[in-house]
């Protein structure tokens, strides 16, 4: 048996009809750029996360890195992040010619660890980003508490994390602001890049509005330097279909991780707060032999990821600019992680068949 660890074809023919049709329409009505689809998802969007405004842009890292800027974060100043996510969490810090400050994580959630967040707070630091990953809501209550105290910002990267919740609120929601990537991959993926900030600062959005669209809130009128980073309307009528399924997709997910939560043997399966909801964007496994389960699963048809191999203050443009510091938590899970299958297309079979080899692995 064959297991991807996503299906996206299977997922467009379960749709054909509608996606099909939501692109014709855009084709014929002759909006491609801020039409009335990208209007339309700002808005879903923000109602669905619980927040007043969305704005949509062409990445989930423009999402990061445009609401940086319009925060304010500039060079000298220090943004704390977590050493466990994928690279544009400090990319974007960075490209603001601010430093990021790594922070270890915690050794069950994968996320931030937030009684290590004041030890790294300085006189530079501006801001905070908490990641959920893997759809797994960070802890937000101390952070954000650490936050006010310390006057920081919070951006929530919820790249991964659309529909999460953390004590019934959605993620996203809960700080200063939120970053949404549409990849493709993800729970709500378009097809191809997109991106959209969340937040219930009017001010904030504003700015976005302007720096995503060359600094410009009227034609051939630039009060700031910005950007290009617009979603298209094709983008959007797709991500609009999809949206209308992506909370029963999620609970798809959440049944997935249930079955292999309760069924798998020899490994270490994810942990879940009681206050928080996980949509598994991945469900992750650790294992001390990750990398021969890795081959011995690929073996059997089953294809799986490592998200991620190397944390963030390890990569080599860090280690050059940043110099060498110890995070041991991050760089044991770096070397233990193991995505499993979990898309909501998924059949019991496909299922059972990875919770057999899992148990008769070793």
């Amino acid at each position: 048996m064959q297991v991807p660890i996503m299906d996206l074809k299977l997922q467009y023919q379960n749709l054909k009809a509608e996606l099909d049709k939501a692109v014709l329409n855009v084709m014929g009505s002759g909006y491609f750029i801020g039409g009335p689809e990208v209007k339309k998802l700002e808005k879903e969007v923000a109602r669905f996360s619980g927040v007043k405004h969305g704005i949509s842009v062409n990445s989930g890292t423009d999402a990061l890195y445009l609401t940086l800027k319009a925060m304010g974060i500039k060079e000298g100043d220090e943004v704390i992040v977590p050493a466990f996510t994928f690279f544009a969490t400090a990319e974007t810090v960075s490209l603001c010619g601010a430093k990021p400050v790594f922070c270890d994580i915690r050794q069950d959630t994968f996320n931030l660890d937030p009684n290590l967040i004041e030890g790294l707070v300085s006189e530079k630091t501006k801001a905070i980003i908490p990641v959920h990953l893997y759809g797994q809501p960070a802890d937000m209550d101390q952070i954000l508490s650490i936050a006010k105290r310390k006057g920081l910002r919070v951006l929530e990267d919820n790249a991964q994390a659309i529909g999460a919740e953390y004590k019934e609120q959605k993620t996203g929601s809960l700080g200063d602001a939120g970053a949404l990537s549409f990849y493709p991959t993800k729970n709500l993926g378009g097809a191809g890049d997109g991106g959209m900030v969340l937040t219930n600062d009017i001010e904030l959005a504003e700015k976005i509005k302007l720096l995503r669209d060359h600094g410009s809130s009227k034609k051939y009128v630039h009060s700031e330097i910005g950007v290009c980073s617009r979603l298209d309307e094709l983008q959007a009528a797709v991500l609009r279909v999809k949206l209308k399924y992506l909370s029963a997709w999620n609970e798809k997910r959440r049944k997935n991780a249930k079955v292999y939560s309760s069924m798998l043997k020899g490994v270490i399966i994810p942990f879940a707060e009681d206050h928080v909801k996980h949509v598994y964007h991945q469900y992750t496994i650790k294992h001390p032999d990750r990398n021969k389960l890795l081959e011995f699963l690929k073996e059997k048809g089953i294809i799986t990821g490592v998200h991620y191999p190397s944390p963030l203050h390890l990569q080599q443009v860090y280690l050059k600019t940043e110099g060498t510091v110890s995070l041991p938590v991050a760089e044991k899970v770096s070397n233990e992680v193991l995505c499993l299958p979990i898309y909501p297309e998924m059949t019991e079979d496909q299922l059972n068949y990875v919770i057999l080899n899992i148990n008769n692995f070793g």
